[in-house]
């Protein structure tokens, strides 16, 4: 499999058919792994996240989610195969799961999302199995009594993928603190996923998704929460493209 160093951490190029093939051999080999989708918004928070740097370090496959991205990669001489968005991802792994006989569980969002979310996959992927849904409180990581019930919740349900939408980083630091004693064969951080397959926020047209504007159609959709990340945070990564062009020397 080919990992590429990439900026501030590293990407595994692949295709979105070679990564559904890597997932399905992690699950055969029941490898206790999990799965990050890196995009500006996680590129911008790895560069002062030492914790958020060490899940990175240690994690299976680091898929590339962001056209911005693969612009960036393409301008260091280094093109990516292609965008593996989680969202995009997210049904993939969910036909696989259907036709494969792999169980899944739904962790995170508002109350009902998940749960909302996993009755229509079921409509649209005949046999899928969600063995557990669950919308934690907020402040649960700093809860002892609720984390140990949401651990023992999925180790009971047995699932072989775990989806886990909480949003960046939380949720890639909960893959990564509790991956191997929850003995899920692999994990995915999938952010808003939930909320897209439930029907509570539109994602953006196709068309926008290809030309790199996805960010702007967030912004339209939920002004009080993204202006912030895409017009502030995210503008941040200019500087880290520059900066990390003039490390690789192009």
């Amino acid at each position: 499999m080919a990992r590429l160093k990439f900026m501030n951490t590293e990407i595994d190029n692949l295709t979105m058919q070679e990564t559904l093939q890597a997932i399905d051999s992690i699950i055969q080999e029941n490898r206790n792994a999990y799965v990050v989708t890196p995009n500006v918004d996680h590129i911008v928070q790895l560069e002062t996240n030492k914790e958020l740097q060490d899940v990175y370090a240690n994690a299976s496959l680091i898929l590339t989610d962001g056209k911005p991205l693969l612009w960036i990669a393409k301008w260091y001489g280094t093109p990516i195969k292609e965008k593996i968005s989680g969202s995009d991802l997210f049904p993939l792994l969910c036909d696989m799961a259907a036709k494969k006989g792999y169980k899944m569980y739904f962790l995170g969002a508002a109350e009902g999302v998940a749960a909302k979310a996993a009755e229509n996959l079921a409509k649209r992927y005949k046999g899928l199995q969600v063995v557990g849904t669950y919308s934690p409180p907020y402040g649960f990581e700093k809860n002892p009594n609720e984390m140990d019930k949401i651990k023992e919740m999925i180790k009971e349900a047995k699932p072989h993928i775990l989806i886990v939408g909480l949003g960046c980083p939380k949720q890639e630091k909960f893959m990564y603190h509790h991956c191997k004693e929850l003995g899920v064969p692999i994990s995915f951080g999938l952010g808003a996923s939930f909320d897209f397959e439930a029907g509570n926020i539109k994602r953006a047209p196709r068309w926008m998704a290809n030309h790199g504007l996805e960010w702007l159609f967030r912004i339209t959709q939920d002004p009080k929460r993204m202006a912030k990340r895409y017009l502030v945070d995210d503008r941040k990564i200019l500087g880290l493209a520059i900066k990390y062009r003039k490390v690789t020397g192009k």
